[in-house]
C-alpha cells in the first residue's frame, strides 16, 4: 500500500511566514499552536498525550512510522494532537510488535498530515522566533482566505483545554484492594501516570477537572494527585481553589505538569507563557535537594514565575531545568506537597525521575503515621 499520492500544502504562521510541503491522505485543513519535538522516538505517546491538545506538532526526528503503533504505546483514548508535521513519513515499519502502521492510526481522526517539509529550518524559525498560531492546509489556491482564518484561532495565553480531555464522570483505576487510596483531579491525565501510581500499591479515583475539594474527600483517600493537561493554567479557577483547600488539609498532593502550575498559583505564584516550551526526552534537570542531574521527558509551554517561587516564604524550589535556568520542581514548606514540572512517567523518556512516585507513596506512608 503507497501513500504517495501527495497533494501540495502550505503552513502558514500567525507572523505570515510561509513553509510548503505535501499532505499524506485527503489533506484538509487543520489549526493550532504550532510546536516541536525533540524526541528520537516515542511518537505513539506524543501524539496521543493529551497535553498537545491544540497543538500542531512539528516532529524533528527525520523519519516518523518506521515502528508502526501499538496499543500499549498510547497514552489516552485518542489522538490529541490538531496536526503533524514530519520530514520523511514511513510508509512501512519493522516492528515486530506494531498492530498497525501510523497513517491508519491517524486517518481514525481525520489528522492533517504534512510531509517533505525542511523541519530543520522551520524549528530553528520556531526557536528563534517562538511559539505561535499556525494553520496547515492543502487549500493552496487562497493564502489570503487562510490568513483570515488563522486570525480567528484563540491564543494559548489565556485559553483552558482541560474541559475537552478531562473525563465527563469520576472513574476508578487499579486494584480496590490496594493498600493506599489516591483521589487524582484529571486535567489530561496520561494513562503511564495512572499505570505507575497503581502499581505502587494504590487505588485511585479519577476525577473531572472541576470536581471540588469536598467531592474528592468524600472518597477518603490518603493522598492527591493533580495531573497534566493542556491550556493556560490561569484559567482553571476550581482547580486551583481546590489545590488551595487540598494544601490547607494537610493531606498529601502531587502534582505533575500543568498540575505543578496550579499548584504554584494556589500559592501565589504566577505562571507565564514560555518563549517555545521545553517539549523532547532529553532535557536536563538537576534535583537542588540530592545534587544529582536527571534526564527527563518533557512537554509544557508554560512555567512558573522563578522570581516570586524565590521570595515566597512558603515555597521550597527543588528542581531547576539547566537549559534555561527556569523552575522544574518545588515543595510547600511544613507542608506534605510537591510538585515538578517534567514528567516522571517517561513515556515517551528516561526512567530518571520514577523515583518521585515512591516519593509520593513515602509522603502517604509518614503522614499516615503522624495522624493515626
Amino acid at each position: 500500500m503507497s501513500y504517495l499520492n501527495k497533494k501540495d500544502a502550505v503552513i502558514l504562521l500567525a507572523d505570515g511566514t510561509l513553509f510548503h510541503g505535501k499532505a499524506i491522505g485527503d489533506g484538509g485543513t487543520a489549526t493550532g499552536e504550532i510546536c516541536f519535538n525533540t524526541g528520537m522516538s516515542g511518537y505513539q505517546e506524543v501524539f496521543t498525550d493529551p497535553s498537545y491538545t491544540g497543538q500542531i506538532m512539528v516532529t524533528t526526528n527525520a523519519h516518523i512510522g518506521n515502528y508502526g503503533v501499538t496499543v500499549d504505546d498510547a497514552e489516552s483514548s485518542s489522538v490529541k494532537i490538531a496536526g503533524l508535521i514530519c520530514k520523511n513519513f514511513s510508509e512501512e515499519f519493522s516492528r515486530p510488535a506494531a498492530q498497525s502502521d501510523l497513517f491508519k492510526y491517524l486517518q481514525e481522526k481525520k489528522l492533517v498530515i504534512l510531509s517533505d517539509v525542511d523541519t530543520r529550518a522551520l524549528v530553528r524559525y520556531i526557536r528563534d522566533h517562538g511559539a505561535q498560531n499556525a494553520i496547515i492546509s492543502t487549500q493552496i489556491e487562497d493564502i489570503e482566505a487562510l490568513k483570515s482564518q488563522l486570525e480567528k484561532v484563540p491564543s494559548m495565553e489565556g485559553l483552558e483545554l482541560a474541559s475537552q480531555v478531562s473525563c465527563k464522570e469520576p472513574y476508578f483505576y487499579g486494584d480496590e484492594n490496594a493498600t493506599y487510596k489516591i483521589a487524582a483531579l484529571d486535567l489530561g491525565v496520561k494513562s503511564n501516570i495512572l499505570r505507575n501510581l497503581a502499581s505502587r500499591d494504590t487505588f485511585i479515583k479519577v476525577f473531572p477537572y472541576n470536581s471540588s475539594f469536598e467531592e474528592m474527600a468524600a472518597f477518603n483517600p490518603d493522598g492527591y494527585f493533580i495531573s497534566n493537561g493542556p491550556g493556560d493554567p490561569e484559567p482553571l479557577h476550581s482547580a486551583i481553589e481546590t489545590a488551595k483547600k487540598i494544601i490547607g488539609s494537610d493531606s498529601p498532593l502531587f502534582g505533575i505538569c500543568l498540575g505543578h502550575q496550579v499548584i504554584a498559583l494556589a500559592m501565589g505564584v504566577s505562571t507565564y507563557k514560555m518563549h517555545n516550551g521545553h517539549r523532547g526526552i532529553n532535557h536536563p534537570i538537576k534535583n537542588l535537594l540530592t545534587g544529582k542531574g536527571e534526564i527527563t521527558s518533557q512537554n509544557h509551554g508554560f512555567a512558573i514565575n522563578k522570581s516570586q517561587a524565590l521570595a515566597n516564604n512558603k515555597i521550597e524550589i527543588t528542581h531547576m531545568h539547566l537549559n534555561d535556568d527556569t523552575v522544574a520542581g518545588i515543595r510547600i514548606i511544613d507542608k506534605p506537597c510537591f510538585s515538578v514540572q517534567y514528567h516522571p512517567e517517561a513515556g515517551p523518556g528516561p526512567n530518571d525521575a520514577t523515583y518521585l512516585f515512591d516519593q509520593f507513596i513515602e509522603l502517604i506512608k509518614t503522614t499516615k503515621k503522624q495522624t493515626a
